[in-house]
């Protein structure tokens, strides 16, 4: 089987959750499996199309493969918390959601201008990611590229990231 199927062999679907009428991929049994945690790992690392000089992990679950990739790579790793959760000085960037915004915030300093950066997390969705590239960017760094373990490629997400990096990777897509 290949990787993508293997990724959705293990994805649990939750219907009506969080609310009635989604189908919620649940990515919680992928880690259940080492062999296949590790297969997510190097399926990122030959897509890359360059070596980024850090990861950003979004919050939360983009913690969970971003921590392993910037080990492998042997890279810094940045996470992306909503706003209050980071202890030092932090730079933010609030958006806009279907009704009111949110706010999301990284740590001053922890990019490097120049940087060439790769920002992860688990599911594309509607492109909401793009509220971390903008963070990224701010501190004079670019988005060399972004990944995934799960696209919803009906909620075309995609063409929310396009400004920032056409080079984005999604290992499963439904």
């Amino acid at each position: 089987m290949s990787l993508e199927d293997n990724i959705k062999a293990a994805i649990r679907d939750i219907p009506d959750f969080p609310k009635p009428g989604i189908l919620f991929k649940d990515i919680t049994p992928v880690f259940e499996n080492q062999a296949l945690c590790n297969d997510i790992v190097d399926g990122f690392i030959d897509r890359m199309e360059k070596r980024p000089d850090a990861i950003v992990g979004i919050e939360s679950r983009g913690f969970l493969f971003g921590i392993l990739l910037a080990n492998k790579l042997n890279i810094p790793f940045v996470l992306v918390r909503k706003a209050g959760k980071l202890p030092y000085k932090t730079i933010s960037y609030e958006y806009a959601l279907e009704y009111g915004t949110s706010k999301v915030e990284m740590h001053i300093g922890s990019i490097q201008p120049g940087w060439n950066v790769m920002i992860h997390d688990d599911l594309l969705a509607t492109g909401g990611t793009a509220a971390a590239a903008n963070l990224v960017e701010q501190q004079g760094a670019s988005v060399s590229a972004f990944s995934f373990v799960i696209e919803l490629a009906f909620l075309n997400g995609k063409q929310k990231l396009n400004i920032h990096s056409k080079n984005i990777t999604c290992l499963a897509q439904y």
